[in-house]
């Protein structure tokens, strides 16, 4: 399973549409849990690029930094 927000993002949309065509009550319900847990995946794997990228620039800087002072 790719660790990308928009692949969570695509399985919450199937599972929001799977809830609204539902017929049944419990079928409907467990789709929305599916989208909701999916939901939050994508927004941890979001949080976590974010973070990843500002922890990289801040690297990126540092070694600039002393590049320039070597």
């Amino acid at each position: 399973m790719a660790d990308n927000p928009a692949f969570y993002r695509a399985r919450a949309a199937e599972q929001h549409a799977a809830a609204e065509a539902a017929t049944l009550d419990n079928v409907r319900e467990r789709c929305e849990r599916a989208a909701k847990a999916w939901d939050e995946m994508a927004s941890r794997a979001e949080r976590t690029e974010t973070m990843r990228h500002a922890r990289e620039a801040k690297a990126q800087q540092t070694r600039m930094e002393l590049a320039a002072v070597g």
